[in-house]
């Protein structure tokens, strides 16, 4: 009975060494969408500094005449004071270098290109760092140059649909989008539920995202947890930001640097830098980016954001 059962064919270890594998391209877990540089306006700047020139607001604009009345003829004289010290920002550098061993690239390099996957992943490594750096820069970072009355605290600790209402009204002139962490865009849903007012979806740069008051909810994880991308329990602290982009709105913007030698992308350049005498080829990857914020009232931020709050429902 046992002969029987014996398949008289050739087996699949044999001919497993006949067979073509057919391969992925490295798949890098902690890559993510980056979608904060995609929706944020950006310039370039020809000498990496950039000057925002505000006005001097006083209590009162501008004094005008406006009447009908004939006695009532004198124009009104003044001028509009400019700031004389005003903020410069200046780029910053986010660089790393890529070593690959030529032996290795001309023997190993089909189907995929070994320096082709190599510098691809080291772009995507910097520009993971300049979505943080937009958002945590002790210089320029977004959270750290909003202005004390453009802080918000929510009601009860967890973001509810008040809270966000509550932001809107700091950056009411035309606000573009709200940047969270996903742990705070699902503790947001959850009130919503238990309120019943769930969000409506809106698709916005190929990419499909809650909203409030018409307003996408955009997702990162550079919004830390408790200071952490990707926290491990479930109760946490974090933050919540509204922005208005765009320079001719007065709005928050990025900043690069344009006409790099050897420019990949928007303000990072790959440049080779030869081969050492054990056969190692050597490139510089360079990105260079900041913020400016042209007024204080372009963007706001809900703090301490609880988002470990459950419930139970019947």
């Amino acid at each position: 009975m046992a002969e029987k059962n014996l398949l008289n064919a050739l087996g699949k270890e044999a001919a497993y060494q006949l067979a073509n594998v057919t391969k992925t391209p490295p798949q890098y877990g902690a890559l993510t969408p980056k979608w904060l540089a995609r929706l944020l306006e950006f310039k370039g700047l020809e000498a990496g500094i950039y000057r925002v020139n505000r006005v001097v607001e006083g209590d009162a604009p501008l004094d005008v005449l406006c009447s009908q009345d004939p006695k009532k003829v004198v124009i009104p004289k003044g001028y509009v004071e400019y700031q004389t010290k005003p903020r410069e920002y200046q780029l910053n550098s986010i660089a790393t270098i890529i070593n690959v061993d030529t032996k290795v690239s001309d023997v190993y390099s089909a189907p995929y290109d070994q320096v082709k996957e190599q510098l691809a992943l080291g772009i995507e490594s910097l520009k993971e760092r300049q979505e943080s750096q937009l958002i945590n820069s002790d210089d320029y970072g977004l959270l750290n140059n909003i202005t004390d009355n453009q802080r918000v605290k929510p009601r009860y600790g967890r973001p509810m649909p008040d809270d966000l209402d509550e932001l809107i009204s700091k950056v009411w002139k035309d606000p573009s989008f709200f940047l969270a962490h996903p742990r705070a865009i699902a503790a947001f849903e959850r009130e919503c539920t238990k309120r019943g007012v769930p969000p409506v979806t809106v698709n916005i740069a190929g990419g499909t995202f809650i909203a409030w008051r018409g307003i996408p909810i955009i997702p990162t994880n550079k919004l830390f947890v408790d200071g952490l991308k990707d926290p491990k329990g479930k109760a946490g602290k974090t933050n919540i930001l509204l922005v208005r982009t765009g320079e001719s709105k007065r709005g928050v913007i990025g900043l690069y640097q344009a006409g790099l030698p050897g420019e990949q992308s928007r303000g990072l350049s790959v440049r080779f830098r030869g081969i050492d005498d054990n056969g190692v080829a050597s490139y510089l990857l360079s990105l260079y980016c900041s913020a400016a914020i042209l007024a204080d009232d372009s963007i706001a931020v809900l703090e301490e954001v609880e988002v470990g709050d459950y419930y139970d429902y019947a």
